[in-house]
């Protein structure tokens, strides 16, 4: 009897516990409530870097009557990008597919269940991941705004950032992170070099050249109207970040606590070095350049985020603040392009340098024996890095520049002049900050 009864105290647990999805001894995914929780709570750090920190960091550095119009034009674009994942982007960008996009196995997010879990992130589940990757593609696609500030139709964005998310981020992201060939190739992206910072900014750079330069750029005053906003917008930027960074291990452990320590470390390095070489060729540290730095380091540690020790972030800090500060000041200068908020300075070259850096300082103590860069005897892996570079490069920037000029010719792409000269907020949103 009592063998009996045992027998069938098993087999009722068994019952219970046979459903839940798990990483039994024969590796079946399994939903973990740590991970769980930190993703979720990585997905709402990464959605308030868009709304509200690149809002308001955005809002407070353009003029005072263009607030409401760029504020409006980060909105539009985080609700637009995240229905366009949901319908069709996560499909294209992780599911299995082929080597350059995947396949509509989840239009719509058919099938999606309480149950599913992603082969991608074996332990939270899919529902997260799939929200986690929505507010990368949103934050990705806003960052592209700030080159094209004060003079870009709202319709015409509209148009120009769905288009962009599907045929130009989707890809990308699925090369990277969704077994397309650049991963399978052996490239290191751990949270958003490639995708998010190269893509974004060299599309901000084709975007601000097709647009042309702002009315009175070089002899009016196109100062910053409100560098609070804008420290502000920073602020919850770097907290968020950490959501950005360290959730992008996809789990509360050891290598998720590193990533958001060289990224805090790699921020606070760019900002010093930003401010110290400001200081040196201006005569004066600002507000604006202290936050840029940040900024700037903030992007550049995010491809090597998950690979690297503090010792790299400290280096890749000091070269983010100084490069990014040369490219956008003398570099921009120099080329005569008017990317109004320095989206290609900052993150496009920030990308480069740390997608660059982790092909450097990838070590196996960080990121497992299967990942090596130069320093721990790979020097192979800075020539897989440079490939995805250019790649990345030449398929953001050509297609960006080939849906600008097809929304052009359909519907326009600028303000008219007085529009633009009277302000945004007014003339394409009726409202206007007293």
């Amino acid at each position: 009897m009592t063998i009996t009864r045992a027998r069938g105290l098993a087999a009722a647990l068994a019952g219970v516990v046979a459903p839940l999805p798990a990483f039994a001894a024969g590796g079946t995914p399994k939903i973990d409530s740590g991970d769980t929780a930190w993703m979720i709570v990585a997905t709402a750090l990464v959605l308030m870097m868009s709304l509200p920190g690149l809002a308001l960091f955005y809002a407070g550095m353009v003029r005072k009557k263009n607030v409401l119009a760029t504020t409006a034009q980060t909105l539009a674009t985080v609700a637009l990008a995240s229905v366009l994942w949901v319908v069709v982007g996560y499909t294209l960008a992780f599911t299995p597919g082929g080597a350059w996009i995947g396949d509509l196995s989840r239009f719509m997010m058919r099938g999606l269940t309480v149950e599913s879990i992603s082969p991608l992130a074996k332990t939270i589940p899919e529902s997260v991941f799939m929200m986690y990757q929505m507010t990368f593609a949103a934050i990705t696609a806003a960052i592209v705004l700030g080159a094209v500030a004060d003079r870009m139709k709202f319709s015409a964005m509209l148009w120009f950032m769905g288009l962009w998310v599907l045929i130009v981020y989707c890809p990308v992201a699925h090369w990277v992170w969704g077994g397309g060939f650049l991963q399978t190739g052996g490239t290191l992206d751990f949270a958003g070099g490639i995708v998010v910072h190269i893509n974004a900014g060299i599309a901000g750079l084709v975007a601000a050249i097709v647009l042309g330069k702002r009315r009175g750029y070089g002899h009016d005053n196109l100062a910053p109207h409100n560098l609070v906003l804008t420290v502000i917008g920073v602020s919850l930027l770097w907290v968020g970040w950490m959501g950005f960074n360290a959730g992008s291990a996809l789990a509360a452990d050891g290598r998720a606590g590193m990533a958001m320590t060289v990224t805090h470390v790699a921020a606070a390095t760019a900002a010093l070095a930003w401010m110290v070489a400001e200081w040196l060729t201006m005569g004066k540290p600002s507000v604006l350049g202290i936050v840029s730095g940040a900024v700037a380091g903030l992007g550049t540690i995010t491809p090597a985020a998950g690979y690297v020790d503090v010792t790299a972030a400290l280096i890749i800090g000091v070269v983010a603040g100084v490069l990014c500060f040369y490219a956008s000041t003398a570099l921009k200068k120099k080329l005569g392009y008017d990317d109004s908020l320095d989206v290609f300075g900052v993150h496009g070259v920030g990308g480069i340098v740390g997608t660059l850096a982790a092909g450097v300082f990838a070590t196996s103590a960080i990121a497992g024996p299967e990942v090596r860069g130069l320093i721990d005897g790979n020097g192979g892996q800075v020539l897989t890095q440079l490939k995805a570079i250019v790649v990345t490069l030449l398929w953001s920037g050509g297609f960006t520049w080939i849906i600008l000029k097809v929304v052009d010719v359909v519907i326009g792409l600028r303000v008219t002049t007085e529009q633009e000269i009277e302000g945004l907020d007014l003339h394409l949103h009726g409202e206007r900050v007293e």
